[in-house]
C-alpha cells in the first residue's frame, strides 16, 4: 500500500488525500446498492486494494481517480448482488436490509477493535429508509445499480453504462423499470413528527400490554417481517393482519419480561430498539401510512446489529422523542 506520508516530510500525500476523500461517497453508494453495511465495507476494501495494486505510474495515468473508484465499486457491487440472490435462497427466514442508527448513536468501536471513522458513516436520507431499501431488494441487480446511480447519485446514463456494462439506452430502461416498482409499492411519505407520535403510542401500548390499542394503531392489513438469521425462536415468515401481529408482540414481551423498548432513529426515521440486560437484541423499523402502521421490520440477526452493539454507548444518546 502506498505510504500516506511524503518521505521525511510527515505530510499527507496530496494524491492519497484525494483518494481517501472518496471513501464516504463510496460507502454511501455501496450501502444503498447492497443493503448491508458489512458487505459495503468489504466492497470498499476491495476497491482500494485494486487501486493500490497498481503501480504509481498506472495511478497517475488515471485522470479522474474518483470516477475510477466509483466504477470499480459499482462493478463489484453488481457482482455481489448477483451472487447474493443465490445466497439468500438458503438464508434462514426472511432477509431484511441492515438497519442503521442515527450518526450520533453509532457505537464508538468496531468488532475488530478498529475505531470507526465518522467520515465512513452512511448519510441518512430518503434513499436509506427501510421501505425504500426493501423495494430495492425486489429489483434485478442491474435495475438496482442503474436506478441508484442515476436517480439517487445523479450519474449520467453514459457513466452508468460504463459500470453496468450495457448501453446508455438500456440503462435508461432499467432505471425506468425500477421507478415503476417504487411507485407501485411505496405509499406517500408520512411526516416524521406524525410517524414519531404513532410509534410512540405503539411503544406505550406494547409496554402496557394493551392489545386493543395495538390493533388500533396497526393497519388492518399490516404486515410484519422479522430477520433473525437463524436465531433460535425467530419468526421465519412474514405475519399479516393487525390482530395476529399484536398478539405476537405481546407473546414476545411475555417471554422476555426484562425487555426494554427505546425510541431511536432507524435509517433516518423514528423506530424502536429492544434491549435485554443492556444489550440490543432487536431493531424495529416502520412504515406508517396516515396514522396507522402499515409495515414493521424487525431485525434480530446479531450480525446486522453490529453498529448498535459493538462498543460502549455514546454518552449522550439522543432520540426523536425529545426532539434533540
Amino acid at each position: 500500500m502506498t505510504t500516506p506520508a511524503e518521505p521525511g516530510g510527515g505530510r499527507l500525500d496530496p494524491g492519497l488525500a484525494v483518494i481517501m476523500g472518496e471513501r464516504r461517497q463510496l460507502i454511501n453508494l455501496a450501502y444503498r446498492l447492497l443493503g448491508s453495511l458489512a458487505d459495503a465495507e468489504d466492497v470498499i476494501q476491495e476497491t482500494y486494494a485494486r487501486w493500490y495494486a497498481m503501480s504509481r505510474q498506472e495511478q497517475d495515468a488515471i485522470a479522474a481517480p474518483g470516477a475510477w473508484l466509483t466504477t470499480v465499486a459499482g462493478r463489484i457491487c453488481l457482482n455481489v448482488l448477483s451472487s447474493a440472490r443465490a445466497r439468500r435462497e438458503t438464508y434462514v427466514g426472511e432477509w431484511i436490509p441492515e438497519p442503521l442508527p442515527e450518526p450520533a448513536e453509532w457505537m464508538s468501536g468496531r468488532s475488530d477493535g478498529v475505531s470507526a471513522d465518522p467520515a465512513d458513516r452512511v448519510t441518512l436520507d430518503e434513499s436509506v429508509n427501510m421501505a425504500f431499501l426493501v423495494v430495492l431488494e425486489s429489483m434485478t441487480p442491474a435495475e438496482r445499480v442503474a436506478f441508484v446511480l442515476h436517480d439517487v447519485f445523479r450519474y449520467s446514463f453514459a457513466e452508468v453504462a460504463e459500470i453496468v456494462g450495457r448501453t446508455p439506452a438500456a440503462c435508461r430502461q432499467l432505471a425506468s423499470s425500477a421507478r415503476r416498482r417504487i411507485r407501485a409499492t411505496q405509499a406517500p411519505a408520512t411526516p416524521a413528527p406524525l410517524q414519531a407520535r404513532v410509534i410512540r403510542d405503539f411503544k406505550r401500548a406494547w409496554e402496557a400490554k394493551d392489545i386493543n390499542a395495538l390493533i388500533g394503531l396497526l393497519d388492518p392489513a399490516a404486515t410484519a417481517t422479522a430477520d433473525g438469521g437463524g436465531v433460535v425462536g425467530a419468526v421465519l415468515h412474514p405475519m399479516e393482519g393487525a390482530e395476529q401481529i399484536a398478539r405476537s408482540l405481546l407473546h414476545l414481551e411475555g417471554r422476555l419480561r426484562d425487555l426494554t423498548l427505546l425510541e431511536r432513529t432507524v435509517n433516518g426515521w423514528p423506530g424502536l430498539v429492544a434491549e435485554l440486560d443492556g444489550v440490543t437484541v432487536s431493531v424495529y423499523a416502520f412504515e406508517v401510512a396516515g396514522d396507522r402502521i402499515k409495515h414493521i421490520w424487525a431485525v434480530r440477526n446479531p450480525d446486522k446489529l453490529r453498529p448498535w452493539t459493538a462498543g460502549p454507548r455514546h454518552p449522550t444518546t439522543t432520540t426523536w422523542m425529545d426532539g434533540r
